[in-house]
């Protein structure tokens, strides 16, 4: 299917008014045809842990959210987009229950990993595990197995809990085959357009390597499930956090990719005055991408911007975003951390926060965004401007909640009074409509590193920004019935009500 170049949101299906039915009303009320590019819907399914992203089942929704219903009567007004979580299952699932009951008898046996498809005596060798792109401190747990509960260590590259919540999978498995094949027919049967594989990274094991986007059998893999998901008429969209190089060939394969280097690119931009970085990037980079600058996790830096930053800017941005009370997410494989030690994975904080609430920071870098060639993804607290969530850090212990906030109708009803959150609106509405975002995308040449200046044009029409970095303002100028207008970060923060 085609996809719309509007602007998308990205929610969890409880963030907005409790459940998707309220989800549904709040867009209604609040954001009336603001996102004609869709929704991308957050794991809304029956999950044992990570926020949704350590499924059960995919066969119904959890009960807490609504039902498949709900999901396509959302799907009446918007595009859906949902997550498969192509490495992983919950250890809850049917599938795993039974294997653990019955052991090798099961039918669904061969689905999962034990390390003795790897090591004869199922113990891995250390020299193998260094090499390995680690997410936790080693990547199995130990399970029991069968009717005797033989102790079985199995691969499980993500988790918080010992053993994992989350049980790898087998990509060579016709059980794996059987299984991803039917979450497709479901998602086709209620109406999901765009599927984005999680993790899909860390699909393929083999033994020599990271464990992370092999080559070639990786592609081997994408050209299987990108034919099953055409079959079912759905998009895909791998996520991959990685060096640019792999994302690029995944782009020249014909594949969307996320544009996970913009977000620090701009941040750092906005920190340092300056914005040689970005403009290098923006020539370069392939058009076909999704573009976001914050989402449930954190902004990307390693392995995404390796190459992008040197280590004392990076450092200084990364303590810097600490003082406006963000954390991160750590590298674990000392193999792949940077020479001097530096080893953060992401930052996390809200992108409002870390901008330390400047109102005109914030709407100039989501002007930038708007005009970077892509679909755009806005944040559900990006949307509102959101600040921190301490107190969910502190209840949790998950340092990811700080950008998860959960939004009563109420709080969404005052936000929505901020002028910065009206900006944003205005500025939404004006990427989806104005025709010049579906012509020709230029970067001007500017005066010097602190500005940049980026055009498009499609026959008569046009819209030409201007960001200057060191004010951290924008002006945007654009053809309108014949003539041109103006708007820029003052104009937009003045409020409507």
């Amino acid at each position: 299917m085609p996809l719309r170049n509007k602007v998308q949101l990205i929610t969890y299906p409880d963030s907005m008014g409790g459940d998707i039915r309220s989800l549904g009303a709040v867009l209604a009320e609040c954001f009336p045809g603001l996102f004609p590019g869709g929704i991308h819907l957050l794991p809304p399914f029956p999950s044992s842990g990570d926020r949704g992203f350590a499924p059960i089942t995919y066969a119904e929704i959890d009960p807490a959210f609504g039902t498949w219903d709900d999901v396509r009567g959302l799907g009446e007004s918007y595009d859906i987009l949902l997550d498969l979580m192509i490495n992983h299952i919950s250890r809850l699932s049917p599938y795993f229950r039974e294997y653990q009951a019955r052991g090798e008898e099961s039918e669904w046996a061969d689905l999962f990993l034990p390390l003795t498809k790897f090591w004869p005596d199922g113990i891995p060798a250390q020299e193998d595990l260094d090499k390995i792109f680690l997410r936790r401190p080693r990547p199995y747990s130990t399970f029991a197995i069968g009717p005797g509960n033989v102790e079985t260590r199995l691969w499980t590259t993500f988790g918080h809990a010992d053993p994992s919540e989350q049980v790898d999978m087998d990509w060579r498995s016709p059980a794996f085959r059987r299984l991803i094949a039917e979450y497709f027919r479901i998602f086709r049967d209620h109406g999901v357009k765009i599927v984005r594989l999680d993790a899909v990274g860390y699909v393929v094991k083999k033994l020599g390597t990271s464990c992370f986007f092999v080559e070639p059998e990786i592609f081997q893999f994408m050209d299987w499930i990108g034919g099953t998901a055409s079959a079912a008429g759905i998009e895909i969209l791998p996520e991959v956090h990685a060096h640019k190089e792999i994302q690029y060939r995944l782009a020249g394969r014909g594949y969307w990719i996320y544009d996970f280097i913009l977000p620090y690119l701009v941040l750092d931009a906005l920190f340092a005055g300056s914005a040689g970085a970005l403009k290098d990037y923006l020539a370069e980079r392939p058009a076909r991408q999704f573009t976001m600058l914050d989402c449930h996790d954190g902004i990307p830096v390693k392995p995404d911007l390796e190459g992008f930053y040197d280590s004392g800017r990076v450092r200084a941005l990364a303590a810097r975003c600490e003082e406006r009370g963000g954390n991160f997410s750590r590298i674990q494989s000392p193999a792949h951390k940077d020479p001097d030690g530096f080893d953060v994975h992401q930052i996390r904080g809200t992108y409002y926060s870390l901008l330390d609430r400047d109102d005109s920071a914030y709407l100039t870098a989501r002007a930038i965004q708007f005009f970077v060639p892509g679909i755009p993804q806005v944040y559900y607290v990006g949307l509102l401007a959101g600040e921190n969530d301490y107190a969910a850090v502190q209840r949790t212990g998950d340092g990811r909640e700080i950008n998860r906030h959960a939004f009563s109708r109420e709080e969404i009803l005052r936000r929505l009074r901020l002028p910065v959150v009206q900006g944003l609106c205005r500025l939404i509405r004006f990427r989806n409509s104005h025709p010049a975002f579906d012509g020709d995308f230029r970067v001007l040449n500017s005066s010097g590193d602190s500005e940049m200046r980026i055009r498009w044009s499609a026959g008569p029409d046009w819209a030409e920004l201007h960001a200057d970095f060191r004010t951290r303002t924008f002006r945007i100028v654009h053809s309108e019935g014949g003539g041109s207008a103006v708007m820029d970060s003052q104009s937009l923060l003045v409020s409507e009500t």
